[in-house]
């Protein structure tokens, strides 16, 4: 094992928000710049989706099936040592589900300093800011307060999707942002461009001590997991709910998109990978706050027709009832 320490940084935000589009740009920067990058990518769903958009010769780790700060907790140290071991990257990019707390994650890093050549530098949140607006002035619910956890634990904050916001509004988010977290680094973006150099100036702060969270209201010992602390944070989103769907058959486009668009509002996130009776390429589709996007994909390995539906509290049942009526139509195979 190299004897060089290892920078981290952990990607919080929630779902949507614009964290795999940043991710992508920054493993650009480092890979141009002659240094080695390498993702530890966490999804809720059964199949990660958002890896693939990432470059397949950036060397990845995959955490499915659940949130790192729960049901996959512990398994974020061996998939650390695994990185270092085999792949000796420069750095690492631990990008996290939407529902996470960083709290847990950073909690998991620090332990896995204490016997890995890693250090953290730096806590990213990418807050989809007119989300977080709408949330503010209309329904200060679970969610709400779970991005507000997120915004606590970051040493660099990404105002994303701000030339939807007008400028009165836009003031208004970062003045809420900055009472919850007056020592962050605060950037509006667009696409979640930023100047990447930002990340270079933020391991100092990281990696010296405590973030501003950790020693703010939320402080706990470096090693304290007692159940108390770990039910906090499952709690946090424990209303948040997946439902992961295998085709069976191909789907028509339209009646998929017109499928997509009828989605209940408890239906906030939806992604996947699929393919269609009417077209000839396969498509990755990403679905946030009843907006739908389709890009044509070429995935890498065999992934299969799948899609992974996020929300609050909506019927699994009656998703699958519908996906099933779109399947009933075709008898073109899925691929497998």
């Amino acid at each position: 094992m190299t004897n060089k320490r290892v920078e981290v940084y952990v990607l919080s935000g929630f779902l949507g928000s614009g964290k795999t589009t940043f991710l992508t740009q920054a493993i650009d920067y480092y890979t141009e710049a002659g240094r080695k990058p390498a993702v530890i990518m966490n999804e809720i769903g059964e199949v990660n989706l958002d890896g693939q958009l990432i470059n397949n010769e950036v060397p990845m780790s995959e955490l499915l099936g659940g949130c790192i700060c729960c049901s996959s907790r512990g398994d974020l140290g061996l998939a650390l040592k695994e990185l270092i071991t085999d792949e000796q990257p420069d750095l690492i990019f631990v990008e996290s589900t939407g529902i996470a707390n960083p709290m847990e994650i950073i909690d998991e890093v620090t332990d896995a300093s204490l016997i890995f050549p890693l250090a953290l530098s730096g806590i990213i949140t990418v807050v989809d800011a007119p989300q977080l607006l709408e949330l503010s002035r209309t329904s200060r619910g679970k969610t709400f307060r779970l991005m507000q956890e997120q915004i606590r634990c970051a040493n660099l904050l990404l105002l994303n999707k701000t030339d939807l916001l007008e400028t009165a509004a836009m003031q208004e988010v970062a003045e809420l942002v900055q009472t919850w977290n007056p020592h962050a680094d605060v950037r509006s973006t667009v696409f979640s461009r930023v100047d990447m150099e930002l990340l270079e100036g933020l391991r100092d702060v990281a990696a010296g001590g405590p973030t501003q969270a950790e020693s703010g209201d939320h402080a706990h010992s470096e090693h304290h997991h007692d159940h108390s602390h770990e039910a906090h944070y499952h709690h946090s989103h424990s209303h948040v709910m997946a439902y992961t769907h295998f085709f069976e058959r191909a789907v028509d486009s339209e009646a998929f998109e017109q499928f997509v668009s009828r989605l209940p509002q408890e239906v906030y996130r939806a992604k996947g990978i699929l393919s269609f009776t009417d077209t000839a390429s396969r498509f990755l589709f990403q679905f946030a706050y009843r907006e739908m996007d389709f890009i044509k994909i070429t995935p890498q390995g065999q992934v299969p027709d799948v899609a992974v539906f996020i929300g609050e509290n909506f019927s699994r049942d009656a998703v699958r009832e519908e996906l099933l009526k779109l399947e009933a139509m075709s008898d073109m195979p899925a691929v497998k």
